[in-house]
This record gives C-alpha cells, structure tokens and sequence, in this order.
C-alpha cells in the first residue's frame, strides 16, 4: 500500500529536489518567481501615475508663468 505523504513531506522533498537540481542560488530564484507579493499594483500604479501627471502639470503651468512675466505684452 502506498503511503499519502503530508504536504510538509511533500515540500520538504521538493526543496530538497531543487536544490540538488539547481544549486542554492538559482533555487531561491526558481522559488522567487512564485512568489505573488502584495497589494493592488494597478491601484498603487494609477496613484503613482496621476500624482506624476500632476506634477508635470504643476511644472509646466510655472514655467509657462515664468516666461510671461518675463516677456510682459
């Protein structure tokens, strides 16, 4: 009869599989890419563009003041 292995088991034997297969370095990176991290990155990468987006403008309005006042009409 075969024995059901744990989930532990199982990822005990599989980090262990990898490192022998792929050495420690490219194992980590191996694992690395699985790995979803965290957050909303299109919600955190709208708010990083809109407030990038308005700074430019905030730049542009000051520099466009900038030249009036000095070639007044």
């Amino acid at each position: 009869m075969m024995k059901v292995k744990t989930l532990h088991e199982i990822h005990v034997e599989g980090i262990q599989a990898l490192y022998k297969t792929l050495g420690p370095v490219d194992m980590i990176r191996f694992l690395q890419m699985f790995d979803h991290g965290k957050g909303d990155y299109t919600e955190e990468r709208n708010k990083w563009l809109s407030e990038n987006l308005e700074e430019i403008y905030a730049e542009i309005v000051e520099m466009q003041e900038d030249t009036e006042s000095d070639n007044p009409p």
